[in-house]
């Protein structure tokens, strides 16, 4: 997958806050990985979306750009 390397960036700022005392950052850390991985399958799909049918307006539907923005 392309975009785990912002999982594991994100897991080592976790690690360092957990270690270093900052549970409300590590906390919402926890939180932004999970937005994170939402993101990224939704994206995920959209991409698959544009492979399979070739039209990048449907890939732009899921994930929220008009397709004029996507071209």
């Amino acid at each position: 997958m392309t975009y785990d390397w912002i999982l594991d960036v994100l897991d080592d700022l976790k690690d360092f806050a957990t270690h270093n005392g900052l549970t409300a950052l590590a906390q919402q850390l926890d939180q932004t990985s999970l937005v994170a991985t939402a993101e990224i399958k939704r994206v995920i799909e959209a991409s698959a979306a544009v492979t399979a049918t070739g039209s990048t307006s449907a890939a732009a539907e899921v994930i929220g750009v008009s397709a004029y923005e996507n071209t």
